[in-house]
């Protein structure tokens, strides 16, 4: 648990008269002060910290090479304990060829000299742990890198020892894979080993071969990998890919549906690779690894799963796998629909597990959210609704490097220039990923304050002059000034670390209401999300539910609707328009 600052019941008193100034002043960015007091929590750390994803190559480059590195993250703790943030995820830093920029791993328990050393490592964790952050490692249990020591043994002859530590199958006949299984990076799942004259697996790129978790040798292998770094501090793992674990050992052709991608492969389901029951087993193991730890270690899960039934699954019969699964069904809404977001927060409310929901709407595999939500005419605004939705809602908020400033995706204009190797492959239908992974915009400076190097990894893109984090700092109305209110809110006001959610006005197809109920006797947050570009109405009687007053006082708004109370029965909302109110 984080440690707490104690305080004399005056103090506190006064702190909570301090912070409720200060709340009313909508957009206006709170003090140091206000963004570090925090309350009394319920339950472990993972259900309150807001964990903030850094794509290493782009956030701090430390040494003028053009890349990102560990000691470029340690240089800017204090901006994501000033922001609010309680525990960073990093994408991998392992050893690697770098086809799938770290996704390819050669070494579990190493760091890529690129980024560092482990005496780096071990730097960022102390220097982190003085600022209450969190140090969460990205784990890549589906694969590794063709170049790692285990494949090169596996590779080396069909009676090696570790032969069975990967997918090894013979063809169906000459130069023919022996099934129709497709990678997810376009055309056929299986590689032809010309010098033992068999196919091996790969659900990603051809470099990364898949592991046999079937075979218990991996399972340790790979056990042992995730004690090296808890050992060291971490505090959890981020598990990549984490549904792909298990393929069909009958191997089964996948079901083809109409149409191609688009790498001219036919469309398929993948029925026989993704998704198989096996998967909980291996989660429950990995569990009880980190539960044998102190300090509640957290396992979160990228598992694209096709609904909220089977993402609940992942928490375990017994509250025994993930704690937090990414909740992708959230994620890719991807429009302003209040009816959508009701219904899903609604059924994600309901799981049957009754598990911590984790929410997100960016990371390193996705277009940025402002392209995604944005009408390109009310962008900020929009930007400034996202980040209400997310930080508000009952469940672990994850927020990607940049979003607090509103970077956007910035796609490469010519094939040369593109670095992912998605987009290399699939020109010009597939432009890849690098348009989300644009080095971070700190100032106005040549390369915007990420490096000094002449040329960086990838080029800053010209929003960069506009949106980035000094000169947001200096505006109330920026996002950035909205998004360090809205964190401190969330750390401040019980009923938003704790509180139940309960959703209002269902009928509504434009407005998104619902109320975060304090535990405690004290007050309770409502959230009022315009989701239209046309001023709305809402009407509200909260009698029924306990509420003596028929008003909202203001905390924050968007467009700023003034220091004042608000009637419920009477709710007016501007385009786009968000408002979190407290209620009595």
């Amino acid at each position: 648990m984080l440690k707490l600052a104690k305080f004399s019941s005056l103090a506190v008193i006064t702190l909570a008269l301090c912070l409720t100034a200060i709340a009313s002043r909508a957009q206006q960015a709170p003090p140091a002060l206000h963004r570090h007091v925090m309350r009394t929590t319920q339950g472990p750390w993972w259900k309150h910290a807001v964990i903030y994803e850094i794509y290493p190559r782009s956030f701090q480059d430390s040494n003028g090479d053009g890349v990102g590195d560990i000691n470029g993250i340690t240089s800017r703790l204090d901006y994501l304990r000033d922001l609010g943030i309680g525990a960073i995820w990093i994408t991998p830093m392992y050893p690697s060829p770098l086809v799938d920029f770290g996704y390819d791993v050669s070494d579990y328990t190493a760091i890529d000299s690129l980024y560092g050393t482990l005496a780096d490592f071990d730097r960022l964790i102390s220097e982190a742990r003085k600022r209450n952050i969190r140090v969460i490692m990205d784990f890549v249990p589906n694969h590794t890198s063709d170049q790692h020591p285990w494949f090169k043994e596996s590779r080396s002859s069909r009676t090696n020892p570790k032969r069975d530590w990967y997918i090894w199958r013979d063809g169906k006949g000459p130069g023919q894979p022996p099934n129709n299984w497709q990678s997810w990076f376009g055309h056929s799942a299986w590689e032809l080993d010309p010098a033992t004259s068999q196919y091996f697996y790969h659900h990603f790129y051809k470099e990364q071969p898949d592991l046999n978790w079937r075979n218990p040798e991996v399972r340790k292998a790979m056990y042992d990998a995730m004690r090296f770094w808890l050992d060291r501090g971490v505090a959890g793992f981020r598990l990549d890919a984490v549904s792909r674990l298990f393929e069909d050992p009958n191997l089964h052709d996948d079901p083809i549906l109409p149409g191609e991608n688009a790498y001219g492969d036919p469309n398929i389901v993948h029925k026989y690779t993704d998704n198989l029951p096996e998967i909980h087993e291996v989660l429950r193991e990995m569990r009880r690894v980190v539960d044998a730890y102190p300090g509640n270690p957290v396992l979160i899960s990228e598992a694209d799963e096709p609904n909220i039934a089977e993402l609940t699954k992942m928490y375990g019969a017994n509250d025994d796998e993930v704690q937090l699964p990414m909740n992708f069904q959230i994620a890719d809404v991807n429009k302003l629909s209040a009816t959508s977001f009701r219904g899903l927060l609604n059924e994600v409310e309901h799981n049957a597990a009754h598990g911590q929901p984790q929410f997100f709407f960016s990371n390193h595999d996705q277009p940025r959210q402002w392209d995604r939500y944005g009408d390109g005419v009310h962008n900020e605004q929009i930007a400034k609704l996202m980040a209400a939705l997310l930080l508000t809602m009952r469940a672990t908020p994850l927020m990607y490097y940049g979003e607090e400033i509103g970077m956007r995706t910035t796609l490469p204009a010519r094939k040369v220039d593109v670095q992912d190797p998605i987009g290399k492959f699939g020109w010009p239908e597939e432009k890849g990923r690098d348009g989300e992974r644009t080095p971070m915009q700190w100032d106005t400076t040549k390369k915007s304050g990420f490096s000094s190097a002449d040329h960086t990894w990838l080029p800053i893109p010209p929003s960069a002059r506009e949106y980035n984090v000094s000169v947001e700092s200096r505006d109330p109305n920026s996002i950035l000034s909205f998004y360090k209110h809205l964190l401190a809110i969330r750390q401040s006001e019980p009923a938003l670390r704790d509180g139940s959610y309960l959703s209002l006005d269902d009928e509504d197809p434009n407005v998104l209401v619902y109320l975060r109920k304090n535990p405690g006797e004290g007050n309770s947050i409502l959230v009022l999300l315009n989701m239209s570009a046309e001023p709305r109405t809402v009407k509200l009687n909260l009698a029924s539910l306990g509420f003596k007053g028929n008003s909202a006082k203001t905390m924050l708004s968007s467009p700023d609707l003034g220091q004042q109370s608000l009637l419920l029965t009477h709710l007016s909302i501007p385009p786009f328009g968000v408002l979190v109110g407290s209620v009595q």
